[in-house]
């Protein structure tokens, strides 16, 4: 009599044709991926045999690879400095800002768009949400300075007319700046972001909604038990990715929207960087820090990965 064990079909592994008659076969899409390898090629993997600056001491004169080593004297130096603490606290609080605090009000947005059943509000709702990604760092900050500016100020016209004091210039204190900052890069971001969701949310089977509306759920329930479950791969992807640039609080935005009142929050690496590496000339300084912040957050990628892995199967390998 046969076993349970023995009557279970053994699952084969699929096999995989050779690599030669994979591209022979699906050649065009191999040909449309190439400028994707190419621009990836040249403008990652190039760039970081530059990484070597961390350990030499550069000399314009003797070039790259003929300046002498210093090991891990940058390293060293960068951890024993004054601005050490500041500088990665600051960044760590931008990171999280922007990695954490933001990602799930563009998975809101989606939720929302998709239960529109006017497909031109709609369209027309999602072309408003898109626009602001398309301004430059440099328009916003500047609309900002026009909104924000006291007494003249947009903002301060209104707490005037409400009785209030509309002299504060917020730019300038430092307790504004998180909340300024959480405000331009989400409404910058939302909609943009928002797009892969809903892609992912097209692609949920119209059965399961059907049926759930059979059993009497609600709008809410069918987001939190369908929609939600259905995109779940999507969104710990796009947290996996984003966590990585934690430590990466980006230049521009935070360049723009220093101020002399505000600097002891808006000092972050990124600035940092630029501001000893481009102004002050100390290039191994300044490109050990910028391997610092790439090497964290490849190890938060790892570990991010790790746990999303085993907490809910979904992971980028």
């Amino acid at each position: 009599m046969q076993t349970a064990a023995a009557r279970k079909p053994v699952r084969q592994k699929p096999v995989k044709a050779p690599l030669g008659k994979r591209l022979l076969k699906y050649w065009p899409l191999y040909l449309m991926l190439l400028p994707c390898i190419i621009y990836y090629i040249l403008i990652c993997y190039v760039p970081m045999a530059g990484s070597v600056l961390a350990f030499k001491d550069y000399s314009f004169r003797k070039g790259i690879w003929g300046s002498p080593w210093v090991g891990f004297r940058y390293f060293e130096s960068f951890f024993k400095s004054y601005d050490c603490f500041r500088l990665i606290r600051n960044t760590l609080s931008v990171g999280a800002i922007k990695c954490i605090l933001e990602f799930p009000f563009a998975i809101i947005l989606a939720l929302l768009l998709n239960e529109i059943r006017n497909l031109r509000f709609k369209k027309i709702t999602q072309t408003i949400t898109y626009l602001p990604h398309f301004l430059s760092s440099v328009i916003i900050v500047t609309m900002l300075q026009r909104i924000l500016a006291p007494n003249t100020g947009v903002l301060n016209q209104i707490i005037t007319q409400m009785g209030g004091d509309g002299s504060t210039f917020f730019l300038m204190e430092a307790k504004y700046f998180f909340k300024i900052l959480f405000s331009m890069d989400l409404w910058r971001n939302i909609g943009w972001d928002s797009i892969i969701y809903l892609a992912a949310i097209s692609s949920v089977d119209l059965a399961l909604y059907e049926a759930a509306e059979m059993d009497g759920c609600s709008k809410l329930k069918k987001m939190w038990h369908i929609t939600l479950p259905s995109i779940r791969g999507t969104i710990g992807l796009l947290f996996i990715m984003g966590i990585g640039g934690l430590l990466s609080s980006g230049f521009e935005q935070i360049y723009l929207l220093r101020t002399p009142g505000n600097m002891a929050l808006a000092d972050t690496l990124d600035t940092y960087v630029v501001r000893v590496g481009l102004q002050g000339g100390q290039f191994g300084y300044a490109t050990a820090i910028g391997l610092i912040q790439g090497i964290v957050g490849l190890v938060m990628v790892i570990i991010c990965n790790r746990i999303c892995k085993k907490t809910t199967e979904v992971g980028l390998w």
